[in-house]
């Protein structure tokens, strides 16, 4: 039987917000295995969605660069060793030049840039990721860096007509789309590009939930709680934080399409927090 230390008691807790014993139990029961656990509690309801566990501590920031007219962007997660260098300016400087390389050419060399880096800031330095957006037909690439540069968004917004993308309300709206992407944290655009395996799996914990009761009361409930799972991590069925949740993010969307008499969609999103193992990105959305 693996040895279950409090270290990892204690980071359960932190990843599903369930009680201690609970997450004991749960790490006994999984053998010491993250994942298994963070499920099992998830069926017996003693855990919230955690689609952030995958997240490590590590140092760094996050930072982007979209170049003039706003077709590429890039989105950089920069490391370093210590909170006392991630804040210090001649990092942020590196990796600034970090992505303003990447944004110019996806397959620069910034090998030498954090070769000079290390020797001048002596702590050892990597970039750990980047992703590179580029606008096919109309449209724009915006960034956005949450404060403290933790939390960084990368995304595409598309339009059928160049007079759209020029226009204010476009930009605005663009800019919107960044904010809730930082604040709401989806997986995907839309609920068809949630891969089957991830929707199979929330409709199985969600059966185990309510194993016991009658097949289609069962039935019933599960699908109530897919309905609040795609709000919680498809973008478009969010609840539009800047107006408190109350329209969806489709519906301020299909306002803003019907304000500018054009076909608005949010095509591709990237959204890096630093610590993860894995980058929340999503594709093009119809």
């Amino acid at each position: 039987m693996a040895e279950i230390t409090a270290a990892q008691v204690v980071k359960l807790r932190e990843l599903t917000n369930a009680g201690m014993m609970d997450c004991k139990r749960a790490l006994v029961e999984a053998q010491g295995d993250m994942e298994k656990a963070i499920e099992l509690l998830r069926k017996k309801g003693a855990a919230t969605a955690a689609h952030k566990a995958a997240r490590e501590a590590r140092e760094g920031v996050i930072v982007a660069h979209v170049l003039p007219g706003a077709r590429v962007g890039v989105l950089a997660e920069v490391n370093c060793e210590t909170d006392f260098v991630a804040r210090n300016e001649m990092f942020r400087a590196f990796a600034n030049e970090v992505a303003a390389r990447l944004a110019v050419d996806p397959h620069a060399d910034v090998e030498p840039l954090r070769q000079d880096a290390v020797s001048r800031i002596r702590e050892n330095l990597r970039v750990a990721r980047h992703a590179r957006l580029e606008v096919q037909g109309q449209g724009m690439v915006a960034a956005y860096i949450h404060t403290g540069a933790q939390i960084g968004v990368l995304v595409e917004v598309g339009a059928e007509r160049e007079e759209t993308v020029a226009s204010d309300l476009f930009k605005q709206l663009v800019r919107d789309i960044t904010l809730q992407i930082a604040a709401a944290s989806p997986l995907a655009v839309s609920r068809d590009q949630l891969p089957a395996a991830v929707v199979a799996k929330e409709r199985e914990i969600a059966a185990e939930q309510v194993k016991g009761k009658p097949p289609a009361v069962v039935e019933k409930i599960v699908e109530g709680k897919l309905e609040k799972f795609y709000q919680t991590v498809c973008l478009l069925d969010q609840g539009y934080v800047k107006q408190n949740s109350e329209v969806s993010v489709r519906e301020y969307m299909d306002r803003i399409s019907r304000e500018l008499k054009d076909k608005v969609v949010v095509r591709r999103f990237v959204r890096f927090q630093v610590g993860e193992t894995q980058s929340q990105t999503a594709g093009a959305s119809a």
